[in-house]
C-alpha cells in the first residue's frame, strides 16, 4: 500500500458532452499506463466492476479454477496487473451511477496501488452515493475540459501514441522446446526452512534456449490476452526461463523472488533435480512475477480465515482457491465439475504441454 494516495480528482460533466467521453476513452493505452474504464450497465455487483477492470486491462474477466463461496479474487487480481504493469492513471465514466460500494472498491485500489484515479461526473452535482463514498477521501472537483484532459493523459498532455503492432494469429502455435518438462514425474521437496540457494549450474540437463526478443513479445502479448490470473501467467512463464516442471514450480514462495536482484529461486532439497538454485529472470518476464507476488500480497490480507502457520505454506505458483485453504498449486489444476483437464486449462492460454496436436513434438504456446 503507497504511503500518500494522490488526491482523487471528480470531473463533473454538467451536460453529459460526448467530448468529455470521447477524450477519456482516446486516453486509454495499457501499455503508456493508463486505462480508461467505461462500467457496463445493468449491475450493480462490486465483482462485476471487477471485472470490468480486468476487461479494461486487455484481460477475459474470468478467472480459471473453484474458489471459497464462489467469488472469485478479481480484485486482487486487477490489483496485482495494474501494480505490475505498471497502470498510473485509471478513469472511471459515468462515476454518478457508482454505488457507495462501488466507488469504496476503487478508493481501496487507489490507496493500494497508489494510481491516480480520475470519476467522471456526467452530472453538474456529485449524486449522494458518490458524495458518501467520497467523505473520508481526500479529493478535488473540476468542470474545466482541459484540466480533465490533463488528468486523463497526464501532465503535461500525452500526444497519441503510434499504434502497437498487429498480434500474430492466435491460431499459430509457437515451438517453445523449454516445455518439454512442463508435466513431468519429478518430485522435487521445498525446504521447510528458509533458504537461500546459489545461482543455477546446470549439471544434470542443459538449460532452456533462452527466448529471441520476438518469440518472448509474442508469448507476453498472448499470455496478457489469454489469462487474467497472475499465478497462471506467471507458471508458464517461469517454466520457459527455468525449463522446470509444475511439481519444481510449486516449491517457490514469494520470498524467493527478489525483484531487485531479477531471480527466482526454487527448491530440491534432495537434489532430485537441479537441487535448490536461483534462476535469472529475463526482463521480459518480470512482469508476471510481479503481478504473481502481488497477487499473492493481496490474497493474504483478504483471507482473514486462515491461520498464519497456513498462510506460510502459499506456494507462488498456487494457481486455484481450494475449498477449504488456498492451497492448490498448479499440478491440481484440473477442474473436475466440469470435466476440463490440466492441459485443457493450459491449452486455453495457447500452452499444449508435451506435445504438439497430432503429433509427439515440443511443447507448445
Amino acid at each position: 500500500m503507497t504511503a500518500t494516495p494522490p488526491p482523487v480528482t471528480v470531473v463533473t460533466d454538467r451536460h453529459d458532452d460526448v467530448l468529455h467521453t470521447h477524450t477519456a476513452l482516446a486516453a486509454h493505452h495499457v501499455p503508456s499506463g493508463r486505462i480508461t474504464l467505461h462500467p457496463g450497465p445493468g449491475t450493480t455487483s462490486e465483482t462485476g466492476l471487477a471485472h470490468d477492470l480486468l476487461a479494461a486491462l486487455g484481460k477475459p474477466p474470468l478467472l480459471p479454477g473453484g474458489f471459497p463461496a464462489g467469488r472469485q479474487p478479481a480484485w486482487e487480481a486487477a490489483t496485482a496487473w495494474i501494480t505490475a504493469l505498471p497502470v498510473t492513471r485509471l478513469t472511471v465514466l459515468r462515476a454518478h451511477r457508482l454505488t457507495a460500494h462501488r466507488t469504496m472498491r476503487l478508493l481501496q485500489l487507489q490507496a493500494r496501488t497508489g494510481i491516480h484515479l480520475t470519476l467522471v461526473c456526467h452530472r453538474p452535482h456529485l449524486p449522494a452515493a458518490l458524495h458518501q463514498a467520497l467523505r473520508t477521501a481526500d479529493y478535488s472537483v473540476t468542470a474545466d475540459f482541459e484540466a480533465a484532459r490533463r488528468h486523463y493523459y497526464g501532465t503535461p498532455t500525452a500526444e497519441p501514441p503510434p499504434a502497437d503492432e498487429p498480434a500474430a494469429p492466435a491460431s499459430q502455435w509457437l515451438t517453445l522446446p523449454a516445455l518439454d518438462r512442463f508435466v513431468s514425474y519429478d518430485s522435487p521437496r521445498p525446504c521447510a526452512d528458509p533458504c537461500m540457494p546459489p545461482p543455477i549450474i546446470w549439471r544434470h540437463r542443459p538449460p532452456p534456449v533462452p527466448l529471441t526478443a520476438h518469440t518472448a513479445q509474442r508469448v507476453a502479448s498472448r499470455l496478457h490476452a489469454a489469462t487474467a490470473h497472475p499465478r497462471l501467467a506467471a507458471a508458464v512463464v517461469a517454466a520457459l526461463f527455468t525449463g522446470a516442471s509444475l511439481q519444481q514450480l510449486a516449491t517457490a514462495r514469494p520470498r524467493d523472488y527478489d525483484d531487485a536482484a531479477a531471480t527466482l529461486a526454487l527448491h530440491d532439497r534432495a537434489r532430485y533435480t537441479d537441487g535448490c538454485a536461483a534462476h535469472p529472470v529475463p526482463p521480459w518476464a518480470g512482469i508476471f512475477l510481479r503481478a504473481a507476488a502481488c497477487f499473492t500480497a493481496c490474497l493474504r490480507g483478504s483471507v482473514s480465515w486462515t491461520s498464519s502457520s497456513e498462510r506460510q505454506r502459499y506456494r507462488f505458483t498456487d494457481l486455484a482457491l481450494g475449498t477449504d485453504r488456498w492451497c492448490l498449486r498448479v499440478a491440481d489444476m484440473s477442474d473436475e465439475s466440469s470435466g476440463r483437464s490440466r492441459a485443457d486449462c493450459y491449452s486455453g492460454c495457447g500452452v499444449f504441454p508435451g506435445q504438439e496436436r497430432g503429433t509427439g513434438g515440443h511443447g507448445r504456446s
